[in-house]
């Protein structure tokens, strides 16, 4: 039997120069709360930023059928994904307005298989260190009792607001 998915959008480089005017975790914030769109890669994953703090993020998607691989698990790619969305957005909350940021080191430990009857996936992150020109965070993935399915840490090059 024959599945489909359709995946709609808004801009997202609308978006992104709404989000120019705002502190960068308000910006994150006006996304968590339906007020500027989600980026695309959100909307063809299914996945949702659930909260933000300052330093700290949550991202939330239920694993489905259109997330599998060849195995019959769901492809590694989402639990990097959701990870490397957490643990940029906690170091994005803590960040000046103007100033921007790109992951350049990204490390996850698959620890066990996602699969559908896994759940919602929660991936939270927290900073960890946060200099001029470099931060680190960590995050885990982890179902709704618990239990861990990924863990990672991410090294972020701060920009400034002439290059970002």
């Amino acid at each position: 039997m024959n599945r489909s998915l359709t995946v709609t959008w808004e801009d997202p480089l609308a978006a992104y120069e709404e989000g120019k005017k705002l502190a960068p975790i308000d910006y994150l914030r006006a996304i968590r709360d339906g007020r500027i769109p989600d980026p695309p890669i959100a909307r063809l994953l299914g996945m949702r930023l659930a909260n933000v703090e300052h330093g700290a993020a949550v991202f939330e998607l239920t694993p489905a059928e259109q997330h599998y691989n060849p195995i019959g698990v769901v492809h590694g790619g989402i639990a990097f994904t959701m990870l490397d969305s957490a643990m940029g957005c906690t170091v994005q909350s803590l960040l000046p307005q103007g100033s921007g940021y790109t992951t350049l080191e990204l490390k996850v430990n698959l620890v066990r298989a996602i699969t559908l009857e896994t759940g919602t996936l929660r991936a939270s992150a927290r900073v960890v260190h946060m200099g001029s020109r470099t931060a680190t965070a960590e995050g885990k993935l982890e179902d709704a009792s618990g239990k861990l399915y990924a863990h990672g840490t991410s090294t972020c090059l701060i920009l400034s607001p002439s290059a970002s």
